[in-house]
């Protein structure tokens, strides 16, 4: 396993618990993986061998109503950004990821707080950027509360560039 220099890497957590215009929720993040890859490297920098993923984690939604399906979880890490820290980059890259979202169905102005969705895209944390934006809070502020989150995060670190699913 090749280190890298975590001060340089960024992290996307990928979720989905319903179906999309895409399938089910394992095909939305299939169909999503090497949109977010190429998305990642250009707007970063980066280069195809920096892009690092976990396998599949099925878990129980955490709040939310009630009778919720279990979400398939997943993180998308680059290694190696090359863009440097900035507000604007962030803000930029989260612009990005709403789009995303968006194309799979996903409505933030109708959806209620924790409930269903076909895609949930956060960006976990970036380098060493400390951001309290109101779009953005940067590192993500539950991510250490998060299973969903951690053990994906830790396989994807740990990766060896597998194939994105």
């Amino acid at each position: 396993m090749a280190p890298f220099p975590l001060e340089s890497a960024l992290a996307i957590g990928l979720g989905a618990n319903i179906s999309s215009c895409h399938g089910p929720p394992e095909s939305t993040l299939r169909w999503l993986a090497p949109r977010l890859s190429d998305l990642l490297l250009d707007w970063g920098d980066g280069d195809a061998q920096d892009v690092r993923c976990s396998a599949f984690l099925q878990t129980q939604p955490i709040g939310g109503p009630p009778g919720q399906a279990p979400y398939f979880n997943a993180v998308l890490l680059l290694t190696r950004v090359r863009r440097p820290l900035s507000e604007r980059a962030a803000l930029e890259l989260l612009d990005h990821l709403q789009r995303l979202e968006q194309d799979c169905g996903r409505d933030r102005a109708r959806e209620q707080r924790w409930g269903p969705r076909p895609l949930d895209l956060d960006l976990l944390f970036w380098g060493e950027m400390r951001l309290d934006h109101p779009r953005l809070v940067l590192p993500h502020p539950r991510m250490h509360l998060r299973r969903f989150v951690l053990e994906p995060l830790l396989q994807a670190m740990q990766a060896t560039n597998p194939p994105c699913w």
